[in-house]
């Protein structure tokens, strides 16, 4: 064990309760309850989240009714966590915070409260209605200046004064304007405003995805991924940054908090990269860039992720199939990152690696454990499946017992070895025995596991998928210590109570981490619905058409840096909400009427990829600030090396733009997907390569150059291919039903309408849709009517026009941008005279092969020179 434990400093584990549980930390009364409404919120949650209340019939909650208490508990703990300023004391409780807190939680709940009443005089609010709809504001704004900062709430107010003002603005921002009481009614007595979709996804999605994150946190999945990282590869070159890079992926499984990442590992990876010669600031950066990465690692993302399910309307599991490739490849690019830090600097393994291994020997070893992985993998889902298919009604009894008695047995195996170490020795380090670190938790991947089966293979919803999870946690977390306990022989009393309070602080914990997600929600409702109230999205549509030109390109830089500024002042989920709701729109509907087809995720993706850069881009970023806080290092020099890291980050969202199939999108699965995957993964590490200056050798600015080129070959091979033949052929309207039978299933339908918008300009745009497969054995025209009808399209036929009939709310046309009324033009067919884009790799390939060989070359004469150098 360490002499000097190596635990958060206090100023660390404040500035994680500031940014995501609120710093106050009280005692008696005020910490009772404080506690007992952070457990009563997670049981609420629970229970919402459960199939209980419909198969019992009783404690049913609508939609409305839900959210409404929902703020009502987020507001109220949010004036007892969070003091009133930084000088305020942490440790009471002042009189006006118990009343501001009574006060906010009934404005919060007021919904529900009167919800009856209020239902039965829609749009006739009383003055008891608007006193309280202002109170509320009032109360919302302050706790959002507390729990986000100033930045959020005059962000917040300045779209309230928008809404109240809008008669006396220039004429570019001018409307209507709106009546106080008017205001107040659409704001917080309507589904409109503060408890709109960003409310609606915090309650249904968001709060039990933290709270499974919260309770694996703390029954010790993250040491226990921690301490499986450091056993892998803690013997490498460069060891101790690998680890911070894979640690942090795997964390992201657990915790979707970048400040939160930083401390938790960073307490041990900085001092050790320092340690191995990285320096401070390189160390901070790369646990930044590390951790600020673990929002967007499926399966649980950042909080924002969970409001695409309600903005794109696709289920959770389209969400994880889009972000996993960019995701992996960015943190595989990472590695390779810190890998050519190490070769620069000439770092060395700083830990024993056991016996000498061949490099073939190594080679096996890798391929047995991911084989052994992946045929585990494959025997889980095929015993269920089996099990499922054979037990019928009875399955889910059969697979519960398998489930425990592989749990119970899981646990045996851990009972015979030590528990694994809290913390690690940077004085000293030894490197865990591989084999024997992971199965000493493997029992923790068994609520990671439930979760993937019921989003993937039973295709339940994301809250009833996390619902089970944190229930398997749960009952995890009470039984885990007394059963190796009762394997060790060991008394069982103290194991018992020690796993109770487990529970009971994961779900506290959980709760508390949310307080600052549902009050962003909630503010970023107030945005929402001066937008909604004032037509305001239509003017930014013209606004940013002017800035921008036209040109898409500049469109998304333009919503990059917009997303940066919000960035410093706003927490990444507001940030998406804003941006999502003004940016993402109008970027796919200009892209349109360029005759560009932009699917809606990939907007979404780019703006919440760029959202999450803001934690760590200086001077604001509060990763950053955790992370030179640990290394002792100036926070905005280390935030400067950090955004040179995140670079390979910043890239993708514009790659996937452009090219959607590094999203999967339109992939086929075999060898397409595998050229896709290969594809973006070495486009990674080329351009990792370039922004480092090092492939095998320092490169040459020419050999920069040439890396740059092969990245983009990689990530766009469609650029080049269309300026050898289109990739669509024009068809006329009439065949549209006969393509849109011959197209692959899911395969997408490209049309050119034609029609006037909403403010009598005639426009010109291109759409697409993914047609669905067919569920019967229809044929030729009919089956094309049937493919196009079950994306929501009815198309009229007007002599030799044809004209789309109707748009079904909800579908897939509908959301793609699909106009009912609007004259098809023409029909874009796949070009058969086009070549396949993967034939670019060719020559991208030779290249990078070419510069392999040049710079090889000239490692070797370098290394012959240093050998046959005299001493001075």
């Amino acid at each position: 064990m360490n002499k000097e434990p190596h635990t958060p400093a206090p100023d660390l584990e404040q500035l994680v309760a500031d940014a995501d549980r609120g710093g106050r930390n009280v005692r008696g009364l005020a910490g009772a309850t404080l506690a007992a409404g952070a457990l009563i919120w997670s049981m609420f949650q629970l229970w919402y989240a459960s199939p209980l209340p419909f198969s019992l019939n009783w404690g049913i909650f609508n939609d409305t009714e839900a959210r409404a208490l929902h703020l009502g508990i987020a507001m109220f703990l949010g004036y007892l966590a969070y003091p009133a300023s930084k000088r305020s004391a942490r440790d009471r409780m002042p009189w006006y915070d118990w009343a501001l807190a009574l006060m906010a939680g009934f404005c919060g709940s007021y919904l529900y409260l009167f919800y009856n009443e209020l239902a039965g005089r829609p749009g006739q609010p009383t003055t008891m209605d608007v006193a309280t709809a202002v109170i509320g504001l009032a109360l919302l704004l302050e706790v959002t200046r507390r729990a986000l900062g100033l930045p959020m709430t005059v962000l917040g107010l300045v779209f309230v004064a928008y809404a109240l003002a809008g008669p006396w603005l220039p004429d570019v921002l001018a409307h209507r304007g709106a009546s106080l009481e008017r205001l107040m009614s659409h704001m917080w007595l309507t589904t409109e405003g503060v408890y709109g979709v960003a409310l609606g996804v915090s309650v249904s999605y968001i709060f039990i995805f933290v709270l499974l994150g919260s309770m694996l946190d703390k029954c010790g999945a993250g040491n226990y991924m921690m301490q499986v990282s450091f056993a892998l590869l803690g013997h490498l070159r460069g060891g101790p940054a690998k680890v911070a890079v894979v640690s942090s992926a795997v964390n992201g499984l657990v915790s979707a908090s970048s400040v939160a990442n930083v401390v938790t590992g960073g307490i041990f990876t900085i001092p050790l990269m320092k340690k191995a010669g990285y320096g401070g600031v390189r160390a901070g950066a790369i646990e930044t860039a590390s951790s600020v990465n673990g929002q967007i690692m499926p399966p649980v993302m950042g909080a924002a992720a969970f409001l695409m399910i309600e903005y794109v309307g696709i289920p959770y599991t389209d969400i994880i199939r889009h972000a996993i490739l960019p995701a992996a490849i960015s943190y595989i690019a990472l590695f390779y990152i810190v890998h050519l830090e190490a070769l620069k600097l000439g770092i060395q393994p700083m830990m024993a690696s056991g016996p000498a291994r061949t490099p073939l020997q190594k080679l096996a070893g890798w391929g047995m454990g991911i084989s052994g992985t992946l045929v585990v993998m494959g025997a889980v889902y095929w015993i269920g499946t089996g099990v499922q298919a054979v037990a019928g009604a009875a399955a889910i009894w059969v697979l519960l017992g398998m489930l425990a008695a592989l749990y119970v047995w899981l646990l045996r195996v851990a009972a015979r070895h030590p528990d694994l170490p809290q913390d690690i020795d940077i004085n000293h380090p030894v490197r865990p025995q591989p084999w024997p670190t992971v199965r000493a938790g493997l029992y923790f991947l068994i609520p990671i596991g439930i979760l993937v089966w019921c989003l993937s293979v039973e295709e339940l919803s994301a809250g009833l998928s996390a619902f089970w999870a944190a229930m398997a946690m749960l009952f995890q977390m009470v039984t885990q210590r007394p059963l190796i306990a009762w394997f060790r022989k060991q008394p069982l009393s103290g194991p018992w109570r020690q796993g109770w309070r487990d529970a009971i602080g994961g779900l506290e914990d959980g709760a508390r981490n949310m307080i600052g997600i549902a009050i962003a929600c909630g503010t970023a409702g107030l945005i929402v619905g001066a937008i909604t109230l004032t037509g305001l999205g239509l003017r930014m549509t013209a606004f940013v058409e002017l800035v921008s030109m036209g040109n898409v390109l500049l469109m998304l830089i333009f919503t990059a840096i917009v997303c940066l500024i919000l960035g410093l002042g706003m927490p990444t989920t507001a940030n998406y909400i804003l941006m999502a709701t003004l940016m993402a729109p109008v970027v796919v509907e200009l892209g349109a009427q360029s005759g560009l087809v932009i699917p809606l995720i990939a907007v979404h993706m780019f703006v919440f990829y760029y959202g999450i850069m803001a934690d760590i881009t200086p001077p604001v970023g509060l990763a950053t600030f955790a992370a030179a806080a640990i290394s002792g290092e100036d926070p905005i020099k280390t935030g400067i090396q950090g955004v040179t890291y995140a670079a390979r980050t910043a890239i993708l969202p514009f790659m996937f733009v452009f090219n959607p199939m590094l999203l999967l999108i339109d992939v086929t699965y075999g060898w397409e997907l595998a050229l896709v995957v290969t594809g973006a993964t070495l486009a990674s590490l080329t351009f990792a390569a370039a922004t480092m200056r090092w492939f095998r050798v320092r490169c040459t600015l020419a050999e920069v150059g040439v890396l740059l080129l092969v990245t983009f070959m990689l990530f766009r091979p469609d650029w080049f291919m269309d300026h050898f033949a289109p990739r669509h052929e024009s068809r006329p309207a009439s065949e549209m039903q006969a393509i849109a039978a011959a197209l692959p299933d899911n395969g997408r339908l490209t049309v050119v309408l034609r029609g006037i918008n909403l403010e009598g300009d005639e426009l010109t745009k291109t759409v697409a849709v993914a047609l669905p497969e067919l569920t019967d054995d229809a044929g030729g025209q009919d089956a094309g009517r049937k493919r196009l009808a079950e994306a929501g399209l009815t198309l009229m036929s007007l002599g030799d026009q044809t004209q789309i009939g109707g748009v079904r709310f909800g579908s897939r046309a509908q959301r793609a941008g699909w106009e009912q009324g609007w004259d098809v033009l023409e029909v874009k067919a796949p070009n058969p005279q086009r070549w396949s884009d993967f034939w670019v790799y060719v020559p991208a390939l030779l290249l990078l092969a070419g510069m392999w060989a040049r710079q090889g070359r000239r490692d070797g004469g370098a290394a012959v020179g240093r050998l046959h150098a005299k001493p001075v």
